[in-house]
């Protein structure tokens, strides 16, 4: 860290507010289900002609923007930072960008948040700061296959008027190509050391990608009342509204400020807390995202009476029919029970309102927090909305349906991959057993790349996760299909003998003699089975998985990928990914 701009950024007071721990709301005083579930305004990413016989790339100006946002009936207004074409559009979460497959757009995104953060920092992790001070924000899309100078570089940063810019910015624009067939993305923020807390502060959007004749054939549930994207998040709040962030770290004499992760009480979707939607009895599909900081969410929908247990939705004919997951189609529909979504996650379901018993639909979360080890949830947090089912009606005609097959996918094999590569993820702690950092192969982001692969090829990589949290690790630019998963017999061993070795395997730290050989090697869930960008990497085990550096159809991306500033791939627990659990991904 740059001594004198740490001491810069102090004095021109960037770190934004500090709240006092006995100024948060309790949120059991909330009511639940009183709030509507808004529509998220929609933004063309192309020009239509009248007669929709020719389609043209458009340009887009979306800016961040500082305002007020109703979470719920009875909150006053919070300040947040939003995504609008003005400060009156701007809303929570941002507008759901919907583009075409192989129509271009070209975003300018602008910054006009105020000097001080609304949220506390800590600049004792790496941490953008610009030397005229300003928040730093940079917007990155999730999923996007997009040429490095339009990716969201961490260090391509920028202050309002571009005043200041970070080492890797390039251009007031981004291009995204939308050259990748039919599929769901999302759009963040990701300056270096801000993630968290820019998104946190409302720095978050859809962003969709068409293929109409795919979607005709398929006749999938169409229509803005009927194919919904769900946005989920969690946070805490102040008694006057305002969003409640710690200012006291787990090591506050090394880190003042950052904590390993972030939970709220209080779970949002598309910006409201707990809201409900009235829905038909016929099927609607749902483009749900994860864009929580580190929650975890197992949801499962329960129509069962008042005086049922909320525990048991075995009785429920209700269940998600999957078909996509992250950016990709499935190659056929899945039905469960239960959806596991990471961080950043993306699934794509369809609901059969007309299995439903009642007229009343919860859709519950069981997952602990941290996950999978952590605390249970509460009446709280172990709700997410509820669905109001209206009774059959003669003119409720559904005309959609779900196909028996989606959209093929080519399957990679391990003697496809021309190289193989070991990420080992750690976690460093303190004397007092609180964690301090976390790492990808022991090295902090600025280190050197070493993950430096070929245009073109496809790697075989196998993740060994040290730490006793799930970190959903998520790759830009490239997407990957997962072999399998195999526990280790003791990770704690494992990670000793490689960091005594410099992080290097050699013939005691091999990890194939820490395999546990009583345990069964797993392939991945069937829902998680085709294309990923993210993966949920379990605790104390190995997993491997096929990246192709190249599109999924296997032809050469249609830009230079070994340009600057190149792409990153780090995990998507933003406090985890703040705090250095980053690394560069260069190809060449």
């Amino acid at each position: 860290m740059d001594l004198i701009l740490l001491l810069l950024a102090l004095l021109l007071g960037i770190f934004g507010s500090h709240r006092a721990s006995s100024q948060s709301l309790n949120a059991t005083g909330l009511e639940k289900f009183v709030d509507e579930l808004p529509q998220i305004p929609v933004l063309c990413a192309f020009q239509e002609e009248q007669s929709g016989a020719m389609i043209k790339p458009a340009n887009l100006t979306i800016g961040m923007f500082p305002t007020r946002w109703k979470f719920h009936r009875d909150l006053p207004a919070t300040p947040v930072f939003a995504y609008g074409r003005s400060h009156k559009e701007a809303t929570i979460p941002g507008p759901t960008i919907e583009a075409r497959n192989g129509i271009p757009v070209e975003i300018t995104w602008e910054n006009h948040l105020p000097k001080k953060h609304i949220l506390p920092l800590d600049l004792t992790i790496a941490t953008a700061i610009p030397r005229h001070g300003g928040i730093p924000t940079v917007v990155h899309l999730h999923g996007g296959m997009n040429d490095p100078a339009s990716d969201g570089h961490s260090l391509a940063w920028f202050t309002p008027g571009f005043k200041d810019r970070g080492p890797a910015w390039r251009a007031k624009s981004s291009f995204y190509r939308n050259a990748q067939g039919a599929a769901n993305l999302w759009y963040h923020d990701h300056a270096m050391g801000l993630t968290r807390a820019n998104i946190l502060a409302g720095l978050s959007g859809a962003y969709v990608i068409r293929d109409p004749a795919l979607e005709r054939r398929m006749n999938l549930p169409s229509g803005k009342d009927f194919d919904r994207v769900l946005i989920i998040a969690d946070r805490d709040f102040n008694k006057d509204g305002s969003i409640y962030m710690n200012s006291k770290g787990n090591n506050p004499k090394i880190h003042p400020q950052w904590q390993p992760e972030y939970f709220g009480s209080v779970i949002l979707v598309n910006g409201k807390a707990w809201p409900f939607l009235r829905v038909a009895k016929r099927k609607y599909r749902f483009r749900i995202i994860n864009s929580s900081n580190a929650r975890f969410y197992e949801l499962r929908l329960s129509d069962h009476s008042a005086g049922s247990s909320s525990d048991d939705d075995s009785g429920s004919l209700l269940t998600f029919t999957q078909i996509g997951s992250d950016a990709f189609y499935l190659p056929r529909p899945i039905r469960a029970r239960r959806l596991t979504i990471a961080p950043s996650e993306i699934q794509d379901v369809i609901i059969d309102f007309t299995q439903a018993r009642r007229d009343k639909v919860l859709l519950r979360n069981t997952a602990a927090f941290p996950f999978p080890g952590g605390d249970a949830v509460d009446s709280n947090n172990g709700v997410v909305m509820k669905f109001l089912v209206a009774a059959r009606s003669s003119q409720q005609l559904d005309p959609s349906t779900i196909p028996r097959f989606l959209v093929p996918i080519q399957r990679l094999a391990i003697e496809q991959s021309s190289s193989a590569r070991q990420i080992n993820l750690y976690e460093f702690v303190s004397s007092s057993d609180e964690p301090t950092h976390l790492w990808i192969n022991a090295l902090p982001f600025d280190a050197p790349a070493t993950e430096t692969p070929r245009c073109g090829s496809t790697e075989l990589w196998s993740v060994i996760n040290l730490t006793e949290d799930n970190h959903p690790l998520h790759l830009h630019l490239a997407a990957f299909q997962v072999i399998d998963e195999a526990r280790l017999s003791s990770a704690e061993d494992l990670r000793r003998c490689l960091l005594a070795n410099g992080n290097r395997m050699n013939a005691s730290c091999n990890a194939e003699r820490f395999i546990d050989r009583s345990s069964p090697r797993r392939r991945p869930p069937r829902n998680e089975a085709g294309w990923k960008n993210v993966y949920k990497m379990k605790p104390g085990y190995l997993t491997r998985f096929l990246v192709r550096f190249a599109g999924i159809d296997g032809r050469p991306y249609p830009f230079d990928a070994s340009a600057e500033p190149g792409y990153a791939y780090h995990c998507h627990i933003l406090d985890h990914e703040d705090n250095e659990m980053m690394r560069p991904l260069k190809l060449r």
